[in-house]
Formats: structure tokens, sequence, C-alpha cells
């Protein structure tokens, strides 16, 4: 699997191999030392920096644990932060540079400096305080929609308000980093390295259970594979040490997610102005780099100290399913928090958020990450050869994901009638990809490892789980498959599911009942509208070891011909996001 490598050979655009150590420290050393400060160059090297750290981040996610060393994993963990700390210095001199020479942005009404500068990945907002007047203590960024309100006194210091947004969140691993830590002694060490990879993703790809990449060819290597996967969920649902979080402040990251990105919000002291004295530019140079203007004073009590109001314009490209948590990120514990933010309100057709704080912080918007689940109804159909439809519905959306071959594609997000997140529609990805883009989205039917102890779940053995998904994709090129609300009364050994033969796309179902615990599949006699659930059998059927060979004995020669000649890439994305989204738990 040399594909990312391979890629990058041929893309030859100058950018470093990011797993070769020297290549990658060239690259950080040789921008470290380039005084070039432009924003614009800088945004344009970030764009660059943060595809070196998404190629990391996905080989420590996405290469079979035989495959990657724990001293490999390390090596690309440190360098994926020394990348995000030198992009964010870079920012830093970037923003400098805008600030001695604020008088080229000068706002005619206003006197003092306003800049928007914008691409993909970020936005910056500045302004600069030149005329330290009390009735200009609030600006509205227009290009924007965010502004502030500040206390009198800093209306009348030398002071620029910055209000950073990235559109990625670098901080919420951290976190996640620190909580890894003490959980490692309970695994042994095979499972530790896999652990410890685990826990270090983003927040967005904690939950990459069981590593969800195992080919789906053979019934052989699939009872194999299949044991892997079974050992991992029950693993996890069993051996966790637990550790409640203590203080009410503090953000639970498996139980809330930031969606939209982070907010680093500034005072900052406004360096020496540029002079024109005749044709020469004079400006007094201090080398002191960026400083940070402390506000409430070290020494001020903070009652009498009034705080900032912030108004956020939230992205378009996200859905807040219910009113965000905002929550500020406190450094020293490496953690979310949500103390020191008051008086908030959140205007729901305006898509803005105000609020107050007592100091300059980082923030985020945070949506609970299990509110789609669990899941209303599920239904995977064959649309076409090594095609099909896997849609998902919540008590907020309906969630359609093509899948072709080894991709798949979010086809539609229906909320309230309307389609949304049209940005990210229509696109062909992996499934990896997909999850990572509609996590982000703020759309989560992804379960993770540590979800059933938010979501009331429908507990099945992992076994009869893991192997009805394994079975499932064997044949979804031909039989489609749907919720059935009697597998919550099946018990937690075993799955019921509806199946039927469908080889047309606009060809009616005619639904049948089966039940399987991942050694036995038998087709019930009792409908989905029967009175009271029966483990009776149909007429004319017996037990089968394997849900394929059950179907086989009700199953037309073309269906069974489609299954035989299914490709196995397509079994396997299918297996994926039955797995990814594990709806025989969470419907």
């Amino acid at each position: 699997e040399q594909k990312p490598l391979w890629e990058h050979y041929l893309s030859c655009d100058g950018s470093p191999d990011p797993t070769v150590l020297q290549e990658i420290n060239t690259f950080m050393s040789l921008w470290r030392d380039d005084q070039n400060e432009d924003v614009q160059l800088v945004m344009e090297k970030g764009e660059q920096v943060l595809n070196l750290i998404e190629k990391l981040q996905f080989l420590i996610l996405d290469t079979p644990p035989s495959e990657i060393t724990e001293k490999e994993t390390v090596q690309y963990q440190e360098s994926i932060l020394e990348l995000q700390n030198l992009l964010h210095q870079k920012y830093n001199g970037a923003t400098e540079h805008l600030l001695k020479t604020a008088n080229m942005y000068e706002d005619s009404e206003t006197g003092n400096m306003q800049a928007v500068i914008k691409d993909k990945n970020v936005t910056f907002c500045i302004w600069a305080n030149l005329k330290k007047k009390v009735r200009l203590k609030n600006h509205m960024f227009c290009d924007a929609q965010h502004g502030f309100d500040l206390p009198k006194s800093l209306a009348m210091s030398s002071v620029a308000v910055r209000i950073l947004h990235t559109y990625y969140d670098h901080l919420s691993p951290l976190w996640l980093q620190c909580q890894s830590v003490p959980r490692l002694e309970v695994l042994d060490s095979k499972e530790l390295t896999q652990h410890s990879k685990d826990n270090v993703e983003e927040p967005e790809e904690e939950e990459k259970k069981a590593k969800e990449e195992p080919s789906v060819p053979t019934e052989e290597e699939m009872c194999s594979d299949g044991r892997k996967v079974v050992k991992e969920i029950s693993q996890k649902e069993t051996n966790e040490k637990e550790e409640a979080i203590t203080d009410e402040n503090i953000v639970d990251l498996q139980q809330f997610v930031p969606v939209g990105g982070v907010y680093h919000i500034d005072a900052l002291q406004l360096p020496p102005q540029v002079k024109q004295i005749n044709d020469w530019s004079m400006v007094e140079v201090l080398n002191v780099g960026l400083q940070a203007y402390p506000y409430p004073p070290e020494e001020a009590e903070d009652a009498t100290y009034p705080p900032i109001q912030i108004t956020l314009r939230l992205s378009d490209n996200v859905m807040y399913f219910e009113d965000p948590v905002i929550a500020r990120w406190d450094p020293a514990g490496q953690q979310w928090r949500t103390d020191g933010i008051s008086n908030i309100t959140y205007e729901r057709q305006a898509k803005s958020i105000t609020f107050e704080m007592r100091a300059f912080y980082t923030v985020a918007l945070l949506q609970d990450a299990h509110l789609n689940m669990p899941y209303q109804a599920w239904e995977l159909q064959p649309t076409g050869t090594d095609e099909a439809l896997l849609i998902v519905t919540t008590v907020f959306a309906t969630i359609q994901i093509q899948i072709k071959g080894n991709q798949c594609m979010l086809s539609s997000v229906v909320v309230e009638e309307k389609d949304v997140l049209s940005y990210v529609t229509g696109k062909w990805l992996s499934p990896v990809d997909l999850r990572a883009v509609l996590k982000k989205a703020g759309v989560n039917i992804f379960p993770g490892a540590y979800s059933h102890k938010y979501v009331s779940v429908n507990k099945k053995a992992p076994l009869a789980e893991v192997r009805a998904y394994q079975q499932m994709a064997l044949v979804a090129s031909a039989f489609a498959f749907a919720w059935s609300k009697w597998n919550l009364e099946a018990g937690q050994e075993q799955v019921v599911f509806k199946v039927s033969e469908h080889l047309k796309a606009d060809s009616v179902k005619d639904w049948s009942l089966y039940m399987f615990n991942g050694q036995k599949a038998q087709k019930l006699k009792i409908t989905e509208s029967s009175e009271a659930f029966s483990e009776e059998l149909e007429e004319d059927s017996e037990f089968h070891s394997t849900l394929y060979h059950m179907l086989k004995d009700f199953a037309s020669k073309e269906a069974i011909d489609k299954v035989e000649t299914a490709n196995f890439l397509f079994i396997d994305v299918v297996y994926q996001l039955l797995l990814a989204t594990r709806v025989l738990t969470y419907s």
C-alpha cells in the first residue's frame, strides 16, 4: 500500500516527503529562516504545511499495525506537532508584519486599521486602534461578520485585536494525547501500540476502532479478520478505566466535539508604526516579535475589569443542530473549559453567536457528538454493478451515501426537507475521508469507542454484529438490507434485519426477516407487522452457518451470480461503512 508515497513522487511539487525526517526538518528550518512575512505567502505555504500534516495523520491512521513501527508513529506525531507550531509562529509573524504597516489598511471613516484576509484554511481579522477614541471601541469585520466591543480602558490603549479563525482544530488532539497516557497500562504491549495511536488523532479519528481496513475477499480470511475486530470492539468496551471528569467546567471531548474550527481571539500590543519623512519610510525595529496585550492587567482584581464582548458568525459549512457550547482553550491544562464565558446569545437564523469573556481566549463552538444517535432507521440497497446506497435516518437528518467500487460519496444530507452541505456532497472519497468530512461538518453518524457511555444502545455481542456486517457486505451487490424493530427484542446474542433480493433499482422490495448470531443464520416466520417477536423458523427453511448460504436457499440464480462476481474492493467499502456506522447497535 505505497499509494501516498507514489502520489507524492508523481506530484513533485517541491514539497518534502513528510515520512523522511531529514526532508521534513530541512523544509521546516528553511521556512523558519525565511524572513518574508507577507500574509498571502504565509497562507500559501500554510496550505502546503496542512497537507503535510494531513499526510502524516493519514499514515498513522491508515497503515496496518504490522507495517508501521512504534518509532515511526512517534516520529510522525512529533513532526505533526512541530509543523503545527511552526505554522502558528508564521501566522504570528504575518500578523506582526500587517500591524507594522497598519496605516496601509486605514479605514476612511474611523481612521483605525481594519483588514480581513482569508483563504480556504484560515481567516485573519485584524483591527488596530490607531486613533484611541472611546467612541470607536467596537468594530464589525464586514467580510467575515465577526466583531467585538472593547472595555473603555482598551479603547484608549495602543492595542490591536486579532480574530484568527482556523477551519481546522489542532488543539483538541492535545487533550486526547494527555488523556491517553493513564489508560495504557490496561492493555498488553501489542494493544498498547495500537491504542496509543488511536488516541492521538484528531477527535474525529479517535474512534477509528478496529483499524477498519480488513479486505473481505474470502470466507476463511474473513473469519480471522472478524475475530480481530470483534476482539478490539469488546476490548474497548470492557477495558476502560473509568476516569470521570470531576470539574464540570472541563469539556469531555468524547461527549462534545468542536465543529467549525477554532477562533484565536487576541489583544496585541501595537508595534511602532512606519513614518513617512520626505521619500523615506522609517520604522523603529523592536526585535521582540508579536506581543500580547495583557487584559485584565496582571495586578487587577477581575471584578473591576469589564468583560470583552465578541460576536462570531458561524461557518456555513457546518450544521449546528442544537445551540453550540462555547469553550475556551486552557493551555496549561491542555483542555477546553466553559468557565470565563458568559451572557451567550445564539441567533439560529442569522447563524451568529454573541458572548462575553473575562479575558482574551482561544475559543471553539462544540456540539454533542451523539445528537444524531441512536439512528431512527437505516437501509442498504444495491443500485448497480458494484454500486450501492446506504441511507441513515436520524432525529435531525437523512444521510445518503453512495458506494461505487472502492469509493463512497455523500450524495445528500436532508434536514427539515432541505438539502444542506452542498459543498461536500458529490465528491468521491475513501471511507476514512468521508467520515472526516462528515464529522467536520457536524454530522456524526460514526460511534466512537466510548459512545456507548453517552447513547442508550441496543447492546449486541461483537461477534454477531461484526460477522453480520461482513456477511451483508459479501451479498450487498444483489440484496437490500434494512432496519427491523425486532432487532431490539432479539437479545444481545443475535441481530435481526430485513432482507430483500434487489436486482433492479426501482423494483419493489419484498422484505423477509433474518436472524444471525455470527455462527448460525435463520429465516424468521414473523413479519415486521407481527404482534410479537418469535424465533420460529419460516416453513421449509433450515439453519445455515452463514447468511450467504441462507439467502442462497431463496435467491434467484441471477442474484447469486451477481454476488459471486462482486468486486472485493466494493465488498470492503460496504463493510467499512457498516462497521463505521454500526447500524445494528446504534439504531
